[in-house]
């Protein structure tokens, strides 16, 4: 596998969008599936062997860690050579790292209980869907921290609502920057969104850095560049 291509992961090749899925087997674990992005030259990678290592890093990432910021954190587990530049990944990965900022600015939760809660919910919101329903899994992540820090359930009242009115304002923020999508991006602006939240209705502050800078423009082949807030032109 290739971490430096924000590719392929077989073989670094640009991937290939398809508007009606076809059946596909996966270029690792050899299942089949019904999917709709290869690469150029044919190689397909399902979800699970796509994000198994990394969410595992995260999960143990996130256990070990005292950071009170989720951006500096999410920054760090990025280096593992198992977050890949794009992937399903992120959407546990924006979640446990609010998490564990959360409960390290003094929020109330059983963080090893919470991060297995997230891996499990997360580890269900597929690739690409960002693109596909309209609804990037980085927004979608932090509405699913949300959900368990207020443990709500789909028959709950007002944290039902602000779970929703989560997710929709880190979406609102995704959307404005415009695409492609970028899985850096997007979890940068999601966490951002996600703390300003958490202040408001929790009164847990979460850490932020000054400035967040990317460091992963050169792995990204759709990088918009200076169009992006996080752009960084010594990278």
């Amino acid at each position: 596998m290739n971490k430096r291509r924000g590719a392929c992961l077989v073989c670094g090749k640009p991937l290939v969008y398809l508007e009606k899925p076809q059946q596909m087997k996966c270029s690792i674990c050899g299942g089949d599936f019904e999917n709709n992005v290869s690469c150029e030259d044919g190689h397909y990678v399902c979800d699970n062997c796509h994000s198994k290592k990394g969410i595992e890093a995260v999960f143990e990432g996130c256990l070990e860690s005292d950071s009170k910021n989720p951006v500096s954190l999410m920054q760090e587990l990025m280096e593992n050579p198992y977050i890949y530049m794009h992937g399903p990944e992120h959407h546990v990965l924006e979640g446990a790292a609010l998490l564990t900022a959360y409960h390290n600015c003094g929020g109330e939760l059983d963080i090893e209980e919470a991060l297995q809660e997230m891996v499990r919910r997360g580890k269900e919101v597929p690739g690409g869907i960002c693109g596909f329903w309209g609804c990037c899994g980085a927004a979608v992540s932090t509405g699913i921290a949300y959900s368990i820090i207020q443990k709500t359930t789909p028959l709950s009242g007002k944290s039902w609502s602000r779970c929703n009115q989560m997710t929709a304002r880190a979406l609102q923020q995704i959307a404005a920057h415009g695409g492609p999508r970028c899985c850096k991006r997007n979890s940068f602006l999601a966490a951002q969104t996600a703390a300003q939240v958490l202040a408001e209705e929790t009164g847990v502050q979460l850490e932020m850095p000054e400035k967040i800078t990317c460091g992963f423009s050169d792995e990204n082949q759709q990088c918009l560049k200076n169009g992006c807030p996080y752009f960084n032109n010594g990278v």
